[in-house]
């Protein structure tokens, strides 16, 4: 049996189910918003969790489930509890704190457990990760003080700048707006690097899969292109098998069942690595591609 939790209609969850159901694989879908109604019965002894893991028209023991999907949204912001007394928002806190010790300490897979997400909490963390592995990461400087951020500029040139923490943001060019206002950095740090310039590529790794994508584009964040005003054509990419082996290994330091690396080929010949998401939303590029991201993962979650 296969454990889903998550919101149900979020696009990567629905597209996990709906593989899961065209190959015929059992699955209970958890249901985030519902803590209320599916109480989790669990028991952690020692490095084993006991106990049911309740969905809709039954339950299923923790020992039969051979893999977990985990894509929950951040509880505190569940519709749920805003504006809930103490008690509800104390049991849906309890709640999520059951489900993430059940998943760490599951034998089977999981995609992905808490704590081999955590190292994308932290950027410049993830990053001396990134180049222990052995890729590139741009030059990088991390700072709230904006006259080592001149500095940095007039060694390096062009800089892009980006949020450290693991809140999505936009990748932007340190141009002249964003000089004048570069002051304000003194009460948040904020990630400066090099900016390169190549072909963007997102790899994503399933298990011992790997489905690369490519990106032609003209902005420096491709992911939102379309709002920006320009363009991002994506295309499947075959990747050296060098290159392939080292995404997986990659993932596999990061304990990640299933990752979204994000990678540059540079005008310089070298490849950079710029970020792993562990909770990558795979069906923008599955539904640009056609290539079989959520059947992959459906039939990994299947094997013990």
């Amino acid at each position: 049996m296969i454990v889903v939790c998550g919101i149900a209609s979020e696009p990567p969850v629905a597209r996990i189910t709906a593989e899961l159901d065209a190959l015929g694989l059992p699955f209970a879908m958890l249901h985030q918003r519902r803590f209320q109604e599916l109480p989790l019965e669990l028991e952690a002894t020692g490095t084993a969790v006991r106990g049911r893991i309740p969905y809709d028209g039954g339950s299923v023991d923790c020992a039969d489930v051979t893999g977990i999907y985990l894509r929950p949204m951040d509880w505190r912001r569940l519709p749920e509890v805003r504006g809930a007394d103490e008690s509800t928002v104390r049991r849906c806190e309890l709640w999520h704190a059951a489900l993430i010790t059940w998943s760490e300490l599951a034998p089977g897979r999981v995609m992905n457990r808490e704590s081999a997400m955590a190292s994308n909490m932290s950027k410049p963390h993830q990053a001396q990760l990134i180049q222990r592995s052995g890729f590139l990461v741009p030059e990088t400087l991390v700072t709230n003080d904006p006259e080592l951020v001149q500095e940095f500029r007039e060694q390096h040139g062009e800089l892009v700048y980006k949020s450290i923490s693991g809140i999505r943001s936009i990748v932007r060019i340190l141009d002249r707006q964003a000089l004048d206002r570069l002051p304000l950095i003194r009460y948040c740090p904020v990630q400066f690097q090099r900016y390169v310039t190549g072909t963007n590529l997102r790899v994503h790794t399933v298990a011992d899969q790997v489905f690369a994508t490519r990106v032609e584009t003209d902005r420096v964040d491709y992911r939102y292109a379309h709002s920006d005003g320009g363009h991002a054509e994506l295309s499947a990419w075959q990747p050296p098998e060098d290159l392939a082996e080292r995404c997986l290994r990659l993932a596999a330091q990061l304990g990640l069942e299933l990752a979204g690396i994000d990678l540059m080929l540079a005008d310089d010949g070298e490849v950079y690595c710029f970020e792993v998401n562990p909770c990558p939303a795979f069906t923008y590029y599955e539904a640009h591609t056609g290539q079989p991201i959520a059947q992959a993962a459906a039939l990994a979650l299947a094997r013990r």
